[in-house]
């Protein structure tokens, strides 16, 4: 089929659905463009594509099927050659390794299930141990900006497959920063879930305890509706739990608070143009309404060596132990020296490790109660390949600084584009939050690509237009948060309003209700408290203001409102409705009528002066 004669389309997700919705485009049209893209694989993104054929067929089967039920209907995307699929070898980036499971991965079948389409198996650093793409027997996954530099690993193919336009998005996993290192390196979102959350069931584990499935793509609304169709319990997955509810939506737009690195605690290894970028970077986050916390990262960075300086090497050993010990001669001879330095540790030394992670978590912990989420850059620099082949240890360390603590400490994390050098090299950075806020991440990932100024890949002739207006999709998880509106006692700097903070209640936003409500003082107190009721006619807009509390806690705060107040709904002036406090008739009996007053601080100002 000639394609040549078709309009390009980026390969983003909400542009090609509307390319199918609108019949530029079918899916054996696509299908023919990525054969087309891929060609001879001049950066080894690939390890084993799928025969054309094959890939027609599957776009066959999706046309007879309707668009409308399949989420990720004719989307093709890559997978990281250490997750399986289905009659496809898995070689983990070792030939001597590789087997061919005869059913795909739990989060490859949902996909696939989904209507995707998998175009083939990507290159990867042997067993994912790598954060530089260059360690493997396939040949060094070149970086799809300039191929003298690396391309990050370990799932180095999975973020080059999709930055050169190969597919949509791809499947990478996350151990140790796998799934951020390479994203900032290609210009890619790189979202690395909760740990459990991707069930990692067909996965070749690095390190079981800590490993995740991630997901790379050319937008953050791209990487949501990717996680929102892989996301899911599975029960042959010893290490997989179920989403929690996000509680505070700190990407939503409303205040939020980040907290970067002290002075003298960030690391650019001799790099001062990313230095600069990051400093750009944390005024943009400010001018987003952030509000910046200097935070002690040391306990993060001691955090980040025992990862590797400790026992969890012993369990990248026993994921591979019987191969490596029948076949060691077989394993790439960094990955080999990495791997066996693990053999030989003892039990003792992973009960001291576990103890002085346990002390570590304690260290870090309290900075949740001062920020919302971490930003750092994603690595410090970007080598080129000769500098990792002279320090492959040392460099390869360097790049793990700012992601080696994220699974220790059960942090969820989304790496995100953020300018260029001067030399046209891309820069990234990383938001963190605690597990399962993965959805104010992604969320933040729309604000944040939505401000920038063009949002574009520039890969020259295989450059992708991103679309302009920033995709919205459902949530995949649930806030598990409770609005309120309050109008009174409740208001911020009134005596009752610690029964808000005192439960986790953050502000949304202060507003008024609708102009049908009338406004009463009631008697008694202290402290005074308001009456609003609803009227048919004659009422007026209210001064109120929307708070949102953990739903665990808002049974408690209702149990505490006292006769002949109560929560009902209240109407907004924007018309949506939310809970709110309502007065029974029998309360504004002998009350005073401040409707004229348009709001509670405005009265009492009036009764002060």
């Amino acid at each position: 089929m000639n394609t040549s004669a078709l309009s390009p389309v980026s390969l983003d997700i909400e542009t090609l659905q509307q390319a199918y919705r609108s019949a530029r485009l079918t899916p054996s049209q696509v299908v023919e463009r990525v054969c087309e893209a891929i060609g001879d694989d001049a950066h080894r993104a690939w390890i084993h594509r799928i025969a054309p054929e094959q890939l027609r067929q599957r776009a066959r089967e999706l046309e007879q099927l309707d668009p409308a039920r399949l989420p990720l209907w004719g989307v093709p995307f890559a997978i990281k050659d250490n997750i399986d699929l289905a009659g496809v070898p898995t070689t983990a980036g070792c030939p001597a390794y590789a087997y061919t499971p005869e059913r795909s991965a739990f989060v490859v079948q949902r996909l696939l299930d989904a209507g995707a389409i998998a175009v083939g198996k990507t290159n990867l650093d042997q067993f994912a141990t790598g954060l530089n793409g260059t360690r493997s027997p396939y040949g060094a996954c070149l970086n799809a900006f300039d191929r003298r530099h690396v391309s990050g690993g370990s799932s180095s193919g999975s973020a080059v497959a999709v930055a050169l336009g190969h597919v949509s998005f791809s499947l990478g996993t996350d151990t140790a920063g796998s799934g951020r290192v390479p994203a900032a390196f290609n210009h890619l979102v790189g979202l690395k879930p909760t740990c459990g959350l991707l069930s990692t069931r067909g996965v070749v584990p690095a390190c079981r305890s800590l490993d995740t499935v991630s997901i790379f793509a050319l937008t953050a609304a791209d990487a949501q509706h990717v996680y929102a169709q892989a996301l899911g319990q599975d029960a042959e997955d010893a290490y997989s739990r179920p989403a929690q509810p996000h509680g505070f939506d700190f990407g939503s737009g409303r205040p939020w608070t980040v907290g970067i690195p002290r002075s003298g605690q960030l690391e650019f290894f001799g790099d001062t143009a990313y230095a600069t970028l990051f400093a750009d970077v944390v005024e943009r986050a400010r001018a987003l309404g952030a509000d910046i916390v200097d935070v002690d990262f040391e306990p993060f960075y001691e955090t980040a060596r025992l990862l590797y300086q400790g026992p969890w090497v012993a369990e990248r050993y026993q994921a591979i132990r019987d191969f490596i010990d029948r076949q060691p001669d077989a394993v790439f001879p960094v990955t080999r020296e990495i791997t066996l330095g693990g053999a030989t540790l003892l039990a003792a030394d992973a009960f001291a490790a576990q103890y002085r992670l346990r002390e570590l978590q304690a260290r870090c912990e309290p900075v949740w109660r001062q920020v919302d989420v971490l930003l750092t850059p994603t690595a410090g620099t970007l080598p080129t390949l000769e500098q990792m082949w002279a320090e492959p240890v040392a460099r390869n360390s360097d790049l793990g600084l700012y992601t080696n603590f994220m699974n220790l400490l059960d942090l969820a994390a989304i790496a995100l584009p953020a300018g260029f050098r001067p030399d046209g090299l891309p820069f990234g950075i990383t938001f963190a939050a605690p597990a399962h806020q993965d959805q104010p991440l992604l969320n933040l990932g729309r604000r944040w690509q939505a401000s920038a100024a063009g949002m574009q890949t520039r890969l020259g002739a295989t450059a992708h237009a991103l679309p302009t207006q920033v995709q919205t999709s459902r949530p995949a998880v649930p806030s598990g948060q409770v609005q309120v509106a309050v109008c009174g006692a409740h208001l911020q700097g009134q005596p009752l309003h610690h029964q808000l903070t005192t439960r986790g209640a953050r502000l949304v936003e202060r507003t008024a209700t609708a102009a049908c409500y009338r406004f009463y003082a009631l008697a008694g107190g202290p402290p005074q408290r308001p009456g609003l009721m609803r009227v048919d006619s004659g009422g007026a807009s209210i001064e109120v203001e929307v708070w949102e509390l953990p739903a665990s806690q808002f049974g408690s705060f209702v149990a505490g409102i006292p006769a002949p107040l109560g929560i009902g709904r209240t109407v907004l002036a924007d018309g949506r409705s939310v809970p709110g406090f309502i007065c029974e008739p029998a309360g504004v009996v002998g009350a005073t009528d401040i409707t004229a007053y348009g709001g509670w601080r405005a009265w009492l100002q009036s009764q002060a002066a």
